[in-house]
C-alpha cells in the first residue's frame, strides 16, 4: 500500500477555489460559463438558508438561498412514514436541540452554477440552482441522517456522512449520482478527501447524545475510528484508532472521537480535537503518534459537567492558516475562539465568540471565519494579530462555512 497523506482541511474547501475561468475569445464565447465569484456559504442550520457573503474583506452579505425548497413534499413524506417521523422526531429533540437540521454541509459545484446541501432532517443530499433556487436532483442517503460532507480537490465528487447507517455515500456532483460507497465506524462525521484525490479520510464519532458521558462509561459510545478509504475503489487501506494513542501518552481519561481536523500543509501533521476536551492535539503521520497535546483556557462560567456539553463537543472547529504558521480554534461551549500559533502552541486574545461551531479561512487566507450559532453571527479573526475585524448577522444557527463560487452577477432567487 502506497503511503497514505492526509490533506489540510482548508484545502478541501480550497478546492472549491480552483476554478479557472476560459479567458475571452471565441472558444470562451461559445461556451456557456460565466464569470465567477469567490464567496462564503454560510449554512443556517435552524433557519433552513444558506447566506452568501463575501469571502473576504468586510465579508458583506452577497444573499441568501432557501435550502429547503420542497419542505412540504419532505414532510408529507415523512408525515406519511411511522419509522422516518420518529428519526425526524429523534434528531429535532437530541443534536437538534429542539429544532430541526435543515442544513449542515454545503459546496457550489465547479461552474458556480449550483450549491450541493446536505440536510440532516431530511435524510438527503440535494442540488439547488442558484438562479431559480429549484432542486436540480436529490439524493436520499442511507439511514436517517445526513451530516457533514467533503469535495473532491477537482470539484467533481461529493462525499456525505450517512450517520445512522455508518456510510459515507461517495456522488458526482453535477448529476447526484452515486459513484461508491463505503462503511465507517459508529457515526461517521467529518470526511476529507486527500490533496491529490486519491484517499478519503473519515471520522466516525459514536454516539454524542447519550447521558453516558463520564470517562468510564466511555466505551458506550460506540466504534470511533478514523477510517482511510482509496477514492477510486472505495476499499478501505487503514483504520486508525485514537484509544490506544491515548492510553500510550497517559489520557486514558480523554476521548477517542475525533471531530473536527485540519492537516498541515505537508499534510505530515494532523490536529484534531476530540469530545469533552478544550484544546487539540497533534498527531504524526509517519510515526503514528500523537506528539503534542494542546489544552485551551476554560471559561469559568462554563460548568465541567461534560452532560451540559452540546452534542459531547466542548471544543468544535479548527483551522490553519494557508502558511501552516497559525491555527484557529473554536472554542464553542467556553464561548470563544482563538488563534494558536503552530510552532509554541502558545494562543493569542480569546476573542469572545456566542457557541462558536466552526472555523474557516478567508479566500484571501488573511482571516479564520467563525459561525456563532449562539448569536446568528460570523466573526473574522486576523490570523495575524489574533484580533476581531468584524461581524455579520447571517440565519438562525449558523453552523459550517464553505468557500465556493457564484456567477459573477448573481443575486437570490426569488425562492431565496
Amino acid at each position: 500500500m502506497p503511503a497514505i497523506r492526509p490533506r489540510h482541511l482548508c484545502s478541501v474547501a480550497a478546492a472549491l477555489a480552483l476554478t479557472v475561468t476560459a479567458p475571452a475569445s471565441a472558444a470562451s464565447a461559445a461556451d456557456s460559463s460565466a464569470a465567477l465569484r469567490e464567496v462564503l456559504f454560510v449554512g443556517n442550520n435552524w433557519d433552513g438558508t444558506a447566506d452568501v457573503i463575501k469571502s473576504s474583506g468586510d465579508f458583506a452579505k452577497i444573499g441568501r438561498v432557501n435550502v429547503v425548497p420542497d419542505k412540504d413534499e419532505r414532510m408529507a413524506e415523512i408525515n406519511a412514514n411511522p419509522i422516518k417521523w420518529i428519526y425526524f422526531m429523534a434528531i429535532r429533540n437530541s443534536v437538534g436541540e429542539g429544532h430541526d437540521q435543515f442544513v449542515d454541509d454545503m459546496y457550489s459545484t465547479p461552474d458556480g452554477k449550483s450549491v450541493v446541501v446536505s440536510r440532516p432532517s431530511f435524510a438527503d443530499v440535494v442540488s439547488l440552482d442558484l438562479a431559480t433556487g429549484a432542486v436540480n436532483w436529490r439524493f436520499p442517503v442511507s439511514g436517517y441522517r445526513a451530516d457533514h460532507m467533503a469535495v473532491s480537490p477537482d470539484g467533481k465528487r461529493v462525499a456525505v456522512s450517512a450517520s445512522t447507517s455508518n456510510t459515507v455515500h461517495v456522488l458526482d456532483i453535477e448529476s447526484g449520482k452515486e459513484l461508491g460507497k463505503f462503511t465507517t465506524g459508529d457515526k461517521p462525521h467529518e470526511n476529507i478527501f486527500t490533496k491529490d484525490g486519491k484517499y478519503i479520510y473519515n471520522m466516525a464519532i459514536g454516539d454524542v447524545n447519550t447521558q453516558t458521558d463520564a470517562p468510564w462509561l466511555d466505551w458506550t459510545k460506540g466504534d470511533r475510528r478514523v477510517t482511510v478509504v482509496d477514492a477510486t475503489t472505495y476499499q478501505q487501506v487503514k483504520v486508525i484508532d485514537m484509544r490506544p494513542k491515548l492510553d500510550a501518552i497517559g489520557l486514558t481519561d480523554y476521548s477517542d472521537a475525533v471531530r473536527p481536523a485540519v492537516f498541515s500543509p505537508d499534510e505530515s501533521k494532523l490536529y484534531f480535537q476530540v469530545s469533552f476536551f478544550n484544546g487539540f492535539f497533534e498527531y504524526d503521520l509517519a510515526t503514528e503518534r500523537i506528539t503534542r497535546t494542546k489544552a485551551l483556557p476554560k471559561n469559568p462560567a462554563t460548568s465541567d459537567d461534560r452532560t451540559t456539553f452540546v452534542n459531547d463537543s466542548r471544543h468544535h472547529g479548527i483551522s490553519m492558516s494557508p502558511d501552516g504558521s497559525k491555527l484557529c480554534v473554536a472554542g464553542t461551549m467556553d464561548d470563544y475562539a482563538t488563534v494558536v500559533n503552530r510552532s509554541t502552541l502558545q494562543e493569542g486574545p480569546l476573542v469572545t465568540a456566542s457557541k462558536p461551531y466552526w472555523a474557516t479561512v478567508s479566500g484571501d487566507g488573511k482571516s479564520c471565519v467563525v459561525s456563532e450559532s449562539g448569536t446568528d453571527q460570523v466573526t473574522a479573526i486576523d490570523f495575524a494579530t489574533g484580533k476581531k475585524q468584524v461581524s455579520v448577522p447571517v440565519g438562525d444557527h449558523p453552523q459550517r462555512v464553505r468557500l465556493g463560487h457564484v456567477e459573477a452577477a448573481w443575486t437570490s432567487p426569488s425562492a431565496g
